[in-house]
């Protein structure tokens, strides 16, 4: 697939080979059993190296598999609150958001109002604040709480 001639050739342990024609470099990759690989196709004259393809396309898909493997992807898990709840049922709940922080995870604390809760946000709002500051050594409030329809949310990120 190289289209242009001629081209500087690397042999497999890196050494120059020098400028040859297309052919000439095929030829001499055929010789050691190699394959001939165009590694900088924008350069004057294109580089290309010797070496075995199939090994090479494997070392980098086991690159990146130990890449993906290394990475923690940060999930957002939810928690929700009622304004009257009970002492028991909160500190449960504010036990699992900790559990939830330090695996590194976002927390959502969402505060759900129903019917004639609505006429009074402020004993949602004081239970969202109790929530941050139990959770204060583990977790910083990344989003204040506010008002959406008939939830109030809360986004809090592990310290």
């Amino acid at each position: 697939m190289i289209r242009i001639s001629p081209v500087r050739v690397i042999a497999p342990d890196g050494a120059q080979l020098g400028i040859m024609a297309v052919d000439e470099a095929l030829s001499a990759a055929v010789a050691r059993g190699l394959d001939l690989v165009e590694v900088a196709p924008t350069a004057r004259p294109p580089v290309c190296r010797i070496m075995d393809y199939g090994k090479f396309k494997f070392e980098q898909a086991k690159a990146a598999r130990a890449a993906k493997k290394k990475q923690h992807s940060i999930q957002l898990k939810e928690i929700k609150f009622r304004p009257g709840i009970d002492i028991h049922d909160f500190e449960f709940k504010c036990r699992h958001a900790r559990e939830f922080l330090a695996e590194g995870n976002k927390v959502k604390v969402t505060m759900m109002f129903r019917g004639r809760q609505m006429a009074h946000p402020e004993l949602g709002r004081e239970v969202l604040d109790r929530v941050s500051e139990i959770l204060g050594d583990v977790a910083k409030l990344e989003q204040e709480a506010k008002l959406e329809g008939r939830n109030m949310t809360m986004l809090l990120t592990p310290k």
